[in-house]
């Protein structure tokens, strides 16, 4: 969390009121899960379908507290070194080839220096000392031996360096960890942190989304657009449409200027909404849009 004091919300009506102001509109779930996280001083793991607001929420904490955001974006493969920090060694081969004359121990004293330390978002967020979000992004794409490091690293907030020392966080970073639930995520890790599971929004919550991001678009259709969105996703489809699909839709139907939501619209402009040609097929042969918009 941030350090007591230095950027608290001081309620839940605090949270759901700055993180409005950050263009993220948040249910009274997440805001309380936001603020216990923040009063608790404990990571945010958040986990959910893609699309549904988990990174934003990040990036919104950052805005409505003036912090600056530090993201780790997880892969297969990824490791300390891209986690943490590296050396340059390209630049120390420089250096040491400059210094031909020096004995290694001169070298070493140099080599090691911070002019040759390249900082990772762990170490880059532990040592800023402003306000800081540290998003730890689809931690689930990582490898599991990646977790260990986490544990260590958001355990006490610092990071050791043998040729430099240890660094302590002067200010412990708001940490969020998003996972899509591709693969469990160890108990461990779980326990470190407070969970929040982020759903499809309610059609009204999504309406008001709709309205702030795509101001352009006629309200009467934009409540249209929710609720053929909320009718395929309770389709059985590979891939379900989010949040973010969504707003594309919407600014979509402000591009091409349509005035209402009919058949030939919809078929025509599914493939913004749906990323599967067998979901399109079906949503075309199943959507009864007369009985979704009555």
């Amino acid at each position: 969390m941030f350090n007591k004091g230095t950027m608290p919300f001081s309620s839940v009506a605090d949270v759901k009121a700055r993180l409005a102001t950050a263009g993220y509109l948040a249910s009274d779930a997440v805001a309380t899960t936001v603020f216990l996280a923040s009063e608790l001083g404990k990571p945010l793991l958040v986990e959910g379908p893609a699309g549904v607001g988990k990174t934003e929420l990040s990036r919104a904490v950052a805005q409505a507290c003036g912090a600056e955001l530090v993201r780790l974006q997880c892969y297969e493969g990824v490791d300390e070194s891209r986690a943490i920090y590296e050396w340059n060694h390209a630049k120390q081969l420089l250096r040491i080839s400059a210094g031909q004359d020096e004995t290694w121990s001169e070298a070493k004293s140099d080599i090691f220096s911070e002019e040759f330390l390249l900082p990772r978002p762990l170490l880059s967020a532990i040592r800023n000392e402003g306000p800081t979000v540290l998003l730890i992004d689809e931690t689930d794409k990582a490898d599991v031996e990646i977790e260990g490091l986490l544990l260590e690293v958001l355990g006490d907030f610092q990071i050791t360096i043998p040729e430099l020392g240890t660094v302590t966080a002067t200010q412990r970073p708001f940490v969020v960890l998003t996972s899509n639930a591709t693969r469990e995520l160890s108990e461990a890790l779980r326990r470190r942190c407070l969970f929040l599971h982020i759903e499809f929004p309610s059609a009204d919550l999504e309406r008001d989304i709709v309205a702030l991001k795509v101001p352009d678009l006629d309200q009467a259709l934009a409540d249209s657009v929710v609720r053929v969105v909320n009718a395929l996703r309770a389709m059985p489809l590979r891939k379900a449409p989010s949040v973010s699909e969504t707003l594309d839709w919407a600014r979509t139907l402000v591009a091409l200027g349509a005035d209402t939501l009919t058949s030939e619209v919809v078929s025509e402009s599914l493939g913004v909404v749906l990323k599967h040609n067998d979901d399109i097929d079906k949503a075309r042969a199943k959507l009864d849009l007369d009985a979704v918009l009555s």
